[in-house]
Protein backbone atom coordinates (compact mmCIF):
# COMPACT_ATOMS: atom_id res chain seq x y z
CA UNK A 1 0.00 0.00 0.00
CA UNK A 2 0.81 3.47 -0.02
CA UNK A 3 2.24 5.29 2.68
CA UNK A 4 1.12 8.80 2.79
CA UNK A 5 4.90 10.14 2.45
CA UNK A 6 5.55 8.42 -0.84
CA UNK A 7 5.63 10.39 -3.78
CA UNK A 8 3.33 9.42 -6.23
CA UNK A 9 6.15 10.14 -9.42
CA UNK A 10 9.41 9.07 -8.62
CA UNK A 11 12.51 9.46 -10.70
CA UNK A 12 15.62 7.68 -9.08
CA UNK A 13 19.20 8.64 -10.55
CA UNK A 14 22.01 5.68 -10.23
CA UNK A 15 25.44 7.01 -10.85
CA UNK A 16 24.71 9.27 -13.52
CA UNK A 17 28.60 10.34 -14.24
CA UNK A 18 27.30 13.72 -16.06
CA UNK A 19 26.16 17.02 -14.10
CA UNK A 20 24.75 18.39 -17.02
CA UNK A 21 22.49 14.81 -17.57
CA UNK A 22 21.50 15.27 -14.16
CA UNK A 23 20.51 18.63 -14.69
CA UNK A 24 18.72 17.81 -17.93
CA UNK A 25 17.05 15.08 -16.03
CA UNK A 26 15.53 17.24 -13.45
CA UNK A 27 13.83 20.05 -15.97
CA UNK A 28 12.66 16.60 -18.05
CA UNK A 29 11.11 15.06 -14.69
CA UNK A 30 9.55 19.15 -13.85
CA UNK A 31 8.07 18.59 -17.03
CA UNK A 32 6.47 15.09 -16.73
CA UNK A 33 4.91 15.81 -13.37
CA UNK A 34 8.06 13.83 -11.72
CA UNK A 35 7.23 14.42 -7.62
CA UNK A 36 10.31 13.40 -6.33
CA UNK A 37 13.90 12.52 -7.06
CA UNK A 38 16.49 10.09 -5.48
CA UNK A 39 20.43 10.88 -6.71
CA UNK A 40 22.02 7.50 -5.87
CA UNK A 41 25.72 6.73 -5.55
CA UNK A 42 28.11 8.87 -7.84
CA UNK A 43 25.29 10.91 -9.52
CA UNK A 44 25.97 14.50 -8.57
CA UNK A 45 23.50 16.42 -6.28
CA UNK A 46 22.34 20.19 -6.63
CA UNK A 47 24.07 21.29 -3.39
CA UNK A 48 27.57 19.34 -2.58
CA UNK A 49 28.46 18.09 1.04
CA UNK A 50 28.72 22.12 1.83
CA UNK A 51 25.45 23.24 0.37
CA UNK A 52 26.88 24.85 -2.56
CA UNK A 53 25.10 24.70 -5.59
CA UNK A 54 26.51 22.49 -8.70
CA UNK A 55 26.91 25.29 -11.31
CA UNK A 56 26.44 22.56 -14.37
CA UNK A 57 23.16 20.83 -12.40
CA UNK A 58 21.90 24.87 -12.43
CA UNK A 59 22.84 25.25 -15.90
CA UNK A 60 20.51 22.94 -17.87
CA UNK A 61 17.84 22.51 -14.72
CA UNK A 62 17.09 26.13 -14.84
CA UNK A 63 15.59 26.09 -12.01
CA UNK A 64 13.95 22.67 -11.31
CA UNK A 65 16.20 21.55 -9.23
CA UNK A 66 15.50 23.80 -6.65
CA UNK A 67 11.47 22.97 -7.26
CA UNK A 68 11.66 19.08 -7.57
CA UNK A 69 12.48 17.53 -3.69
CA UNK A 70 15.44 15.39 -3.79
CA UNK A 71 17.72 13.23 -1.74
CA UNK A 72 20.72 11.76 -1.97
CA UNK A 73 21.51 8.28 -1.25
CA UNK A 74 24.50 5.91 -1.30
CA UNK A 75 23.12 2.49 -2.47
CA UNK A 76 20.41 1.79 -5.04
CA UNK A 77 19.58 -1.87 -3.99
CA UNK A 78 18.14 -1.02 0.01
CA UNK A 79 16.31 1.99 -1.68
CA UNK A 80 14.75 -0.31 -4.00
CA UNK A 81 13.76 -2.64 -1.27
CA UNK A 82 12.40 0.24 0.72
CA UNK A 83 10.34 1.57 -1.90
CA UNK A 84 8.61 -1.99 -2.80
CA UNK A 85 7.35 -1.89 0.91
CA UNK A 86 6.02 1.41 0.77
CA UNK A 87 4.29 -0.16 -2.61
CA UNK A 88 6.13 1.81 -5.48
CA UNK A 89 5.95 0.00 -8.80
CA UNK A 90 9.63 0.00 -9.70
CA UNK A 91 9.90 0.27 -13.65
CA UNK A 92 13.71 0.57 -15.25
CA UNK A 93 14.26 2.28 -18.48
CA UNK A 94 17.08 -0.21 -19.94
CA UNK A 95 17.46 -2.50 -22.48
CA UNK A 96 17.14 -6.17 -21.49
CA UNK A 97 16.25 -9.59 -23.48
CA UNK A 98 13.72 -9.48 -21.03
CA UNK A 99 12.32 -5.94 -21.56
CA UNK A 100 8.90 -4.67 -23.19
CA UNK A 101 8.36 -2.25 -25.49
CA UNK A 102 8.12 1.04 -23.30
CA UNK A 103 4.71 2.27 -25.42
CA UNK A 104 3.07 -0.89 -24.01
CA UNK A 105 4.17 -0.24 -20.26
CA UNK A 106 0.94 0.18 -17.64
CA UNK A 107 1.77 2.06 -14.77
CA UNK A 108 0.48 1.88 -11.77
CA UNK A 109 0.98 4.77 -8.91
CA UNK A 110 3.24 5.11 -7.20
CA UNK A 111 5.68 4.39 -9.47
CA UNK A 112 9.37 4.90 -9.27
CA UNK A 113 11.42 4.77 -12.86
CA UNK A 114 15.37 4.03 -12.90
CA UNK A 115 17.23 5.27 -15.38
CA UNK A 116 20.78 3.78 -15.62
CA UNK A 117 24.03 5.23 -16.13
CA UNK A 118 25.58 6.46 -19.26
CA UNK A 119 27.99 3.59 -19.86
CA UNK A 120 26.84 0.34 -17.99
CA UNK A 121 23.28 0.76 -17.83
CA UNK A 122 20.79 -0.68 -15.22
CA UNK A 123 23.09 -3.06 -13.44
CA UNK A 124 21.78 -6.72 -13.95
CA UNK A 125 21.08 -7.66 -9.88
CA UNK A 126 19.01 -3.99 -9.75
CA UNK A 127 17.19 -5.22 -13.13
CA UNK A 128 16.36 -8.62 -11.12
CA UNK A 129 14.51 -6.21 -8.29
CA UNK A 130 12.43 -4.32 -10.67
CA UNK A 131 8.68 -5.17 -11.38
CA UNK A 132 9.00 -4.25 -15.34
CA UNK A 133 11.96 -3.59 -17.56
CA UNK A 134 10.64 -0.51 -20.31
CA UNK A 135 13.02 -0.44 -23.30
CA UNK A 136 12.95 2.10 -26.10
CA UNK A 137 13.31 -0.01 -29.41
CA UNK A 138 16.39 1.43 -31.16
CA UNK A 139 16.31 1.49 -35.32
CA UNK A 140 19.51 2.49 -36.09
CA UNK A 141 23.00 1.22 -35.66
CA UNK A 142 23.44 3.34 -32.25
CA UNK A 143 22.30 0.85 -29.57
CA UNK A 144 21.56 3.49 -26.84
CA UNK A 145 20.38 7.26 -26.34
CA UNK A 146 21.74 9.59 -23.96
CA UNK A 147 20.25 8.99 -20.60
CA UNK A 148 18.34 12.43 -20.73
CA UNK A 149 16.93 12.08 -24.13
CA UNK A 150 15.83 8.34 -22.95
CA UNK A 151 14.09 9.69 -19.61
CA UNK A 152 12.08 12.33 -22.18
CA UNK A 153 10.87 10.01 -24.25
CA UNK A 154 9.75 7.33 -21.90
CA UNK A 155 8.62 9.79 -19.01
CA UNK A 156 6.15 11.45 -21.46
CA UNK A 157 4.64 8.33 -22.71
CA UNK A 158 4.46 6.37 -19.74
CA UNK A 159 3.40 9.07 -17.78
CA UNK A 160 0.56 10.63 -20.20
CA UNK A 161 -1.17 7.56 -20.14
Amino acid sequence: MKTTDTPSRILILPDIRSAQNVGSLFRTADACGIDFIYIVGISPAPLDQFNRPNSAIAKTALGAEKTIPWKKVTVLAPLITKLKKAGVQIIAIEQSPDAIDYKKVKIKQPVAFILGNEVEGVPKNILSKVDIVAEIPMRGMKESLNVSVAAGIALFRMLSI
